[in-house]
């Protein structure tokens, strides 16, 4: 299908097929029954909302294709544009700025459907602050804190709500009025990622406290970012911006994950598995007649399956997936490149005042915090373990990092850890730290390990979740969305003030101030030393 051909919209189809195009590449969908039972009488109403925090990225275009898909099946579809929400979590979307990144919002939103040929007549699009503001919303808020638990809220906002040591109560709100919105939006249903569910199971419970309807939920999966995470506004080098230049997207996907047959964790694959397949209907894997010339792929399994057999290199990949996103994003380049909407987009994301040498203590400059997300913690895998050639406590390891060349790792565990079991094993490695020559050889990272308090000295390489990927991000639980340092500065000793609080808990996970280690696949822990350090 090119862009605007589904402007021309074919006839709605029978209820289950309206069923299969409403629940296709979906991972969940809470109350199947009565989504049926609805498209057997009538069309469904249903929104999706985003909060107006961090400029909107490619991988927004996942849901604007499913909504193409709901207007497909002739439903009724209402877009929300959050930026109450956006204020409330944490502020995200500071007050002053409000106004304006809910204008950016629509502006690229709609940009984006257009790019993709979704009619926007057919859409409503709706402000939070239209109605959470009204006498009857914010009685409904107060009804439902008179019923809801400080339990429930926090855990119904605790993968969306961004973590911090001390929350603030307008996060525990935030869940709440998410609910109402389905109510006062007065839908059937609400579709969101599956990082939503948490929220969703909240609204199916106490909605009907209130005397409201239970709604049908419909999850997305969350598509992999191109380090191998979640896509995030937060994580520069996990998302291509919508107006990002040629050049950049060029750059960003050939540092993207994407390892020869791995289909695991692959944001590349993902990209053409809920964005461009489900727009195209095909895909074409661009290479030179010497490589066997372009081919095209009318179903996704099929490309999942050559790139998993390597029949498809990363590299042809990549080129194709730019030549193809490219063509989404052009038109929206093309729009914001009026003087309008580049005085928007500046206005409502500023580049924040760097402070000039020596003005320590002006308005601009903050204390630098010591938090956990500046170190740069991955999975690693042990490609190869050979003895220092010239320190017998000594290894010298090849760490793949999911970088385009392994690291080499210098690490003291001769007396600890026999060269067999490391050889092949998952690892965690800090990768930010300087380099340092160890004996004479560089050393690009630490593994990190378990040690015992006493003697004897028993150490013990942290162990990452089964099944997870080189090179995918540890963050320390309440910490996912910062930044790592590039490098740590040696003289400000970051890593040494942190590690003073990492210690085995008693269940063996890894813990910064009693917050878990993690992966996306769950905690990090070792083998047996319970109460033991980490160094």
């Amino acid at each position: 299908m090119q862009p605007g051909a589904a402007a021309a919209m074919e006839p709605a189809p029978g209820p289950q097929e309206k069923y299969q195009l409403i629940t296709r590449n979906l991972q969940e969908v809470l109350g199947e029954d009565k989504l049926m039972a609805i498209l057997k009488e009538r069309e469904l109403k249903i929104y999706w909302g985003t909060a107006t925090t961090g400029k909107p990225h490619v991988a927004y275009f996942v849901p604007m294709s499913k909504i193409a898909d709901f207007l497909k099946a002739g439903c009724e579809v209402t877009i929300l544009f959050a930026d109450l929400h956006a204020y409330l979590d944490n502020m995200k979307a500071p007050w002053e700025l409000l106004e304006l990144r809910t204008r950016y919002y629509e502006h690229v939103i709609k940009a984006m459907l257009e790019s993709i040929g979704v009619p926007l007549e057919k859409l409503k699009f709706v402000r939070g602050t239209d109605y959470q503001l009204s006498k009857e919303y914010t009685l409904d808020v107060y009804r439902l804190s008179s019923v809801v638990t400080q339990h429930d809220a926090k855990k119904a906002g605790a993968e969306v709500v961004k973590q911090v040591e001390h929350p603030l109560l307008s996060g525990l709100l935030y869940p709440g009025l998410q609910a109402l919105d389905e109510e006062y939006l007065k839908v059937d249903a609400q579709f969101g990622g599956v990082d939503q569910r948490k929220i969703f199971t909240f609204a199916e419970k106490y909605l009907p406290s209130l005397g409201y309807a239970k709604r049908v939920h419909l999850m997305n999966p969350m598509v992999p970012g191109l380090t191998g995470s979640k896509m995030s506004s937060s994580e520069e080098d996990s998302k291509i911006d919508l107006l990002d230049r040629k050049e950049d997207v060029k750059k960003k996907l050939k540092k993207a994950f994407c390892e020869p047959g791995n289909v695991e964790n692959n944001g590349v694959l993902s990209f053409i598995k809920h964005v461009l397949f489900p727009l195209k209907s095909e895909f074409v894997v661009l290479r030179e007649e010497k490589w066997g010339g372009n081919k095209t792929y009318t179903a996704y399994e099929a490309l999942e399956k050559d790139f998993a057999e390597q029949v498809v290199h990363p590299g042809d990949l990549k080129n194709s997936v730019e030549v193809a996103l490219n063509k989404l994003l052009d038109p929206i380049r093309e729009k914001f490149n009026c003087p309008e909407l580049k005085k928007l987009s500046s206005a409502a994301y500023p580049t924040p005042a760097k402070a000039k040498p020596g003005e320590k203590g002006t308005k601009n400059s903050e204390p630098e915090d010591v938090v956990p997300s500046r170190l740069d913690i991955r999975v690693g895998k042990v490609i190869s373990v050979e003895k220092h050639p010239d320190a017998d406590s000594l290894y010298v390891e090849k760490i793949d990092v999911g970088e385009a060349e392994p690291r080499t790792v210098v690490s003291g565990l001769v007396h600890f850890v026999p060269k067999e079991q490391l050889q092949d094993r998952l690892v965690v490695l800090l990768c930010n730290l300087k380099p340092q020559k160890m004996r004479g050889v560089e050393s690009q990272g630490m593994v990190l390990c378990a040690s015992s308090v006493g003697e004897p000295r028993q150490v013990e390489p942290l162990d990452p979740p089964a099944g997870c990927c080189a090179g995918e991000r540890v963050y320390v639980e309440g910490y996912e969305g910062g930044e790592p340092d590039e490098e740590l500065k040696p003289k400000k000793k970051v890593f040494e003030k942190l590690q003073a609080d990492f210690h085995i808990s008693e269940d063996c996970v890894a813990q910064w101030k009693q917050r878990n280690f993690l992966t996306k696949l769950g905690t990090v822990s070792c083998k047996s030393l319970k109460g033991g350090s980490i160094s």
